[in-house]
């Protein structure tokens, strides 16, 4: 699964999704969304950990972490983030070995 591909279809998906719903998706809808479906993750984190009430289910944690990459990734689409230059610049360029500094 490549990210954009991954992209492209959670915006599909979310189109769809608001037209059913009649969901008005304003400027900053995105962002408030990936707060809360962050917090229905740690709601889950809790039940799992045994910190609160209810059952604990491992699918639901999953479930809950796909929700919050799926607005992320929605929220980058909008405001015009490129995710993959985004992560080669900040975690992956780690991976690339430094070039030696030459003794002299």
């Amino acid at each position: 699964m490549h990210l954009k591909t991954l992209q492209a279809d959670v915006l599909r998906i979310s189109d769809i999704y608001a037209a059913e719903h009649g969901i008005e998706r304003s400027a900053d809808w995105a962002l408030l969304k990936i707060q809360e479906e962050l917090g229905e993750l740690t709601a889950e984190h809790l039940r799992m950990s045994g910190r609160a009430r209810g059952a604990a289910d491992a699918g639901k944690l999953g479930d809950e972490a796909a929700d919050v990459l799926g607005m992320l990734l929605i929220y980058c689409d909008r405001a015009n983030i490129d995710l993959e230059q985004a992560m080669q610049r900040k975690w992956l360029h780690w991976l690339t070995p430094k070039t030696a500094v030459p003794s002299t």
